[in-house]
């Protein structure tokens, strides 16, 4: 019984150094390209790039959660997955009142930098969901970090989209109906998982 325990242990020791390893890596990828989303989406007047590039500000948060609490209790990770929860919701809320802005002016975004850009960010988020599939059913942390970066993808499809039709049309409304999609996206997601946190957390008390 007890080198069962033990086997276990160390089964579950070499898990949890594989996910950090994991996290460190789409941590600093998610930081880099809220840097150069931001920088860019700033330059191009795109709100839906811009909108990407809290996303990937948001996930470099969410990772770094992950990261913390990848050794603690239960309770602790359920509780990281709550605040993931509330950071989406808030980066849904925020991609709102941007699009809410943008209904009032005439800037038209710069249609080749948010193609550009966003296919980088696309690559950079394929390379992330990839590293996170193989964990996304190991408990309710990783399954919310997981979610995440799916989210992700959705969202760099969009601005790719965004970016064509206003290459097209040289209109500023596909970069807001992108950016409305984009934070329905979020609001959606985050229903699920505070609602399993909260459940969590209560079971744990």
């Amino acid at each position: 019984m007890k080198s069962c325990c033990e086997n276990k242990a160390s089964e579950l020791d070499a898990l949890r150094d594989e996910q950090g390893k994991i996290l460190k890596i789409v941590l600093l990828i998610n930081a880099v390209m809220f840097i150069v989303e931001f920088t860019m989406g700033w330059q191009a007047r795109s709100s839906a790039l811009m909108a990407d590039s809290l996303d990937m500000f948001g996930d470099a948060l969410v990772y770094g959660f992950s990261l913390y609490v990848l050794n603690k209790s239960q309770q602790w990770r359920s509780t990281a997955a709550l605040l993931k929860g509330i950071i989406i919701t808030a980066f849904g809320l925020v991609v709102l009142a941007e699009v809410g802005f943008k209904l009032f002016t005439d800037i038209v975004p710069q249609a080749q930098t948010m193609g550009i850009i966003g296919a980088i960010a696309l690559l950079a988020n394929l390379i992330c969901l990839q590293l996170l599939m193989k964990h996304r059913n190991d408990d309710l942390n990783m399954k919310s970090t997981f979610i995440c970066s799916r989210n992700d993808i959705i969202s760099n499809t969009g601005v790719l989209v965004a970016a064509v039709v206003v290459s097209f049309t040289q209109s500023k409304w596909p970069d807001i109906v992108i950016g409305l999609i984009i934070a329905t996206l979020f609001l959606r997601s985050a229903f699920p998982i505070i609602t399993e946190s909260l459940a969590e957390l209560k079971a744990a008390k």
